[in-house]
């Protein structure tokens, strides 16, 4: 494995070192992974799309001039791949904030509050409450979806997004208002996790969720995946001292970091070595 900084390994990987290009492959993957996820919603996509932005990466690293860190233009990279690329099969639902709250409606009325189930239950609850978060990022359009997350969840700053996404400061700061905004109406309304008097709490919709087929018990989309932080950090006493667009944030920020698959590296390597992943990346 080639060591050093991450950018000194893209000068490795510039110069022709294979072992160098395949670690900055595997430094940068995860955020990509978890910023195509939380753009496109379903894991599958999610990975094709990682795929593709990282094969962008490797066959175009020597358009990174320096101009930036390399970091900054890997998200460049990947946002605008994202912005751009076809729509995937959860943005072709065309979901809403209104359809969220007509599901949400059926769903209270549908069955009876409870205790907060144990054991395979418990997954499915956090499967409801993973997939819907995900869910109503999908109710931004893309360019909103991207200016939240990037800020909100990866915690980048507004200027330096900006950059990223190609807008002025002042069109990306109208762009994340709106998208703070939105979230913050309806998560406020409607979400238990954000005040405990809303109705919506993630258990009570598990009978709706299943019968509906919006979960399915037995193939879950998100709890099945392999993550970095699966503990809940969310603390009610901290989240009552926040502001109600910091608590939503935190919301947000408290969804485990998914891994990317194993393999993919070796897809990459298979793609761009004519079929043989065991021969070193080359650029």
């Amino acid at each position: 494995m080639a060591e050093g900084s991450l950018e000194q390994l893209v000068e490795q990987a510039r110069e022709g070192n294979r072992a160098a290009l395949e670690e900055v492959v595997r430094q940068v993957q995860d955020r990509i992974y978890g910023l195509a996820l939380r753009m496109l919603y379903h894991p599958a996509d999610a990975e094709d799309a990682t795929q593709e932005i990282l094969i962008k990466i490797v066959t175009r690293l020597d358009g990174f001039r320096g101009e930036s860190a390399f970091t900054t233009w890997v998200w460049r990279v990947a946002s605008n791949h994202l912005l751009t690329t076809r729509k995937r099969r959860a943005e072709r639902a065309a979901v809403s904030f209104d359809y969220y709250a007509e599901q949400i409606e059926k769903g209270l009325a549908a069955s009876e509050p409870h205790q907060p189930p144990e054991g395979e239950q418990a997954l499915i609850v956090e499967e409801i409450r993973t997939s819907c978060l995900q869910g109503l990022l999908l109710c931004l359009d893309r360019p909103q979806r991207l200016a939240y997350v990037l800020t909100e969840v990866f915690g980048i700053g507004g200027d330096q997004a900006a950059w990223i996404l190609d807008v002025s400061p002042e069109a990306f700061r109208q762009r994340l208002s709106r998208a703070r905004r939105r979230l913050r109406d309806f998560l406020l309304k409607h979400c238990g996790l954000l005040d405990p008097a809303n109705p919506c709490q993630c258990a009570r919709v598990v009978p709706m969720a299943v019968e509906t087929g919006w979960i399915d018990p037995d193939r879950p989309l998100f709890t099945r995946l392999s993550c970095r932080a699966r503990q809940d950090p969310l603390d009610p006493e901290r989240l009552a001292d926040l502001d109600e667009l910091a608590r939503v944030a935190e919301l947000f920020r408290s969804q485990p970091d998914y891994d990317p698959p194993e393999g993919l590296l070796g897809d990459i390597k298979r793609i761009l070595n004519g079929g043989d992943p065991s021969r070193p990346l080359d650029a």
